[in-house]
């Protein structure tokens, strides 16, 4: 069966790159599927989760938002943030679900209004990604930047 490389890249570091099966992206517009031989695309990407199929087995992965540039056989996400389930605190997440809930209840401008909601949704995003990771026992880690696969 044919693949596709992935790589996901922060500023800080590489959080993945492997040859994987499928990737299901938050893009602007809605989720975008990419399976071997996509149309070249490029598009911007905004809070949500990344799931990795390699070999039948998902991964996911919350990522902040960036861009994502597919060119033939590879995929290139350049992530603002993005972190696998295993490096997320699901208390912290939770906690900053609540933040926003409590900072869109009182704002006061559009403004406020609009990066609170911004800030749902990446909290809202690390939370689902925490979540997952949980309700998979005996599930590993999960991607890693040495080339691993989905666990």
């Amino acid at each position: 069966m044919p693949t596709i490389h992935l790589e996901i890249i922060t500023a800080e570091r590489q959080v993945f790159s492997d040859d994987v099966d499928t990737v299901v992206a938050p893009g602007s517009e809605g989720q975008l599927g990419i399976l071997p031989r996509h149309a070249p695309l490029m598009t911007a990407l905004q809070p949500g989760e990344i799931m990795i199929r390699k070999n039948g087995e998902a991964s996911y992965l919350a990522v902040t938002g960036g861009f994502m540039e597919v060119m033939g056989d590879r995929v290139t996400i350049l992530a603002d943030a993005c972190e696998r389930s295993d490096e997320i605190d699901e208390s912290r997440a939770q906690a900053a679900v609540e933040l926003a809930r409590q900072q869109i209840s009182r704002r006061e401008s559009n403004l406020q209004l609009q990066e609170a909601a911004v800030a749902m949704r990446r909290a809202q995003a690390r939370l689902t990604v925490a979540r997952r990771r949980r309700a998979r026992p005996g599930m590993g880690p999960g991607p890693s930047a040495e080339g691993g696969a989905a666990h």
